[in-house]
């Protein structure tokens, strides 16, 4: 769990049968919320980040010619 400095509030408005069932179950209902927003977080910072090596890489990574691969194995192969 990550845990911030400075914290804001915010509330939901959900049916009073929705919260009154997870709290029967025993589930803290603040809990669950604040870690699924946690986990949302950390998935929106993830997809910007390889959505940004993404652009890095296809600016500066030049593809391999035609058969490049399949030369290399076999020079490789045969100086064995």
């Amino acid at each position: 769990m990550v845990t911030f400095m400075s914290s804001v509030v915010i509330s939901v408005r959900i049916p009073k049968w929705i919260k009154e069932l997870l709290e029967e179950e025993g589930i803290d209902v603040s809990k669950e919320v604040r870690r699924y927003l946690e986990i949302l977080a950390l998935k929106v910072k993830a997809k910007k980040f390889v959505e940004k090596w993404d652009k890095i890489l296809g600016e500066q990574v030049v593809p391999s010619p035609s058969g490049f691969s399949e030369r290399s194995v076999r020079e490789d192969r045969e100086s064995h």
